[in-house]
């Protein structure tokens, strides 16, 4: 569990929320404090990455599309390797329903590499946003996996994706796509 260390700056007259992990899996971040400003709006809250923090966010989010491009076939390998296995990460997949938890998580995609619906999918227009312990992506998933008779289905989704620092490793923690209707009929449920 993350517990939070509440400072404030009292020249700009409000409290900003500053993350500090407390547990053994989490950033071991000594950046105690966020800061409070902007070169260019003044009121955004900074904590500012390390020199690998955008670069470690950017390598696990092309480890996860690597991963979920290996689980179309039915590899399921990476996609364990690339999430964190604790009971807080989420999943808001393309079929719809709330998954929480990486019992759940993990399950789904075991369920899915068993259908190997083919196909491949890439992130394109990927914004990063890091920080020591946290970082997130938003992109759009571009292209195409396969019914179960092999028809081929167009994926084009929006997608966030957030990784969390544990043991100094980026984990990713968070999926949320678009719903997708076609996958949708594809498989015949919906979550």
């Amino acid at each position: 569990m993350l517990f939070y260390k509440i400072c404030s700056n009292t020249n700009l007259f409000f409290t900003s929320l500053c993350l500090i992990p407390l547990i053994s899996v989490g950033c071991t971040s000594i950046n105690t404090c966020c800061k409070t400003g902007s070169a260019s709006a003044g009121s955004a809250i900074l904590c500012p990455p390390t020199a690998g923090d955008i670069v470690g966010v950017r390598a696990a989010s092309d480890a996860f599309y690597s991963a979920l491009n290996e689980m179309f076939v039915g590899n399921i390998t990476s996609m364990d390797n690339v999430w964190s296995h604790e009971d807080d990460v989420t999943q808001l997949g393309p079929m719809g329903g709330r998954l929480v938890g990486w019992e759940s998580v993990g399950a789904e995609w075991r369920r899915e590499a068993s259908l190997k619906l083919g196909g491949t999918v890439s992130a394109e227009h990927v914004e990063i946003v890091a920080g020591p312990c946290m970082g997130f992506t938003v992109t759009d998933e571009v292209g195409q996996n396969m019914t179960a008779n092999g028809k081929p289905i167009e994926v084009r989704f929006r997608a966030t994706n957030i990784f969390r620092k544990e043991s100094g490793a980026w984990k990713m923690v968070h999926h949320h796509t678009d719903l997708s209707a076609n996958l949708i009929n594809a498989i015949g449920e919906v979550k």
